[in-house]
């Protein structure tokens, strides 16, 4: 009688993953060098992941930071303060040290998927999602379609870049610095946006 596959299994191995991967580029990784440091085989990757391909969508999902935009959804900001506070809250997670190294494999995951177009689209999806968000989110508070869809673009970009620098360079003082000073001109332009709306 075939013995039955250990649901745990699987999800153990990308948790293992993650750690192996906390100083080591994601490019880099093969089912044969992953096999030899967690002590497998590399059967048992393609058992369980079958590509290398489905095994990264695996990783960057497992990596993606608190929540995700599918549930993110499920929490409008109905506020202006509601929706800054979500702002805050996703640098605040983003500037804790052991989570920087997720930020790290976030960026290495979309730069892949730059190059492997038709394979990997995990990244891009998440990118375009935030994006509908944030304009959705803008437009419930009052804020033009096609306004909100350039400031969502443009506050989701800034804020790549400032978490960027803040991977590079390791630098929080002026990283949160130059956070807070977008965030402040963010707000000034969507209150500009409302005051324009407004009847």
């Amino acid at each position: 009688m075939a013995r039955k596959p250990d649901p745990t299994r699987k999800p153990a191995l990308i948790q293992q993953t993650l750690v192996f991967l906390v100083d080591k580029p994601l490019s880099s990784l093969t089912f044969r060098s992953l096999a030899k440091a967690l002590d497998v085989s590399t059967f048992t990757l393609v058992y369980h992941f079958g590509t290398r391909a489905e095994l990264i969508r695996e990783i960057v999902r497992a990596n993606a930071r608190g929540v995700s935009p599918t549930e993110a959804a499920a929490m409008p900001a109905s506020t202006l303060e509601e929706y800054f506070s979500s702002l805050n809250l996703s640098w605040q997670w983003a500037q804790l040290p052991e989570n920087r190294h997720r930020v790290r494999l976030e960026f290495e995951a979309g730069l892949l998927e730059a190059i492997e177009r038709d394979e990997l689209t995990v990244i891009r999806t998440y990118f375009n999602q935030w994006l509908a968000l944030g304009t959705s989110a803008l437009t419930a508070l009052g804020v033009d379609e096609q306004d909100a869809a350039i400031e969502s673009r443009l506050l989701i970009n800034t804020f790549h870049g400032v978490q960027y620098d803040l991977v590079l360079n390791s630098n929080s003082e002026a990283c949160h610095a130059a956070f807070t000073a977008a965030v402040q001109h963010h707000r000034s332009r969507v209150e500009a946006l409302l005051n324009k709306a407004a009847p």
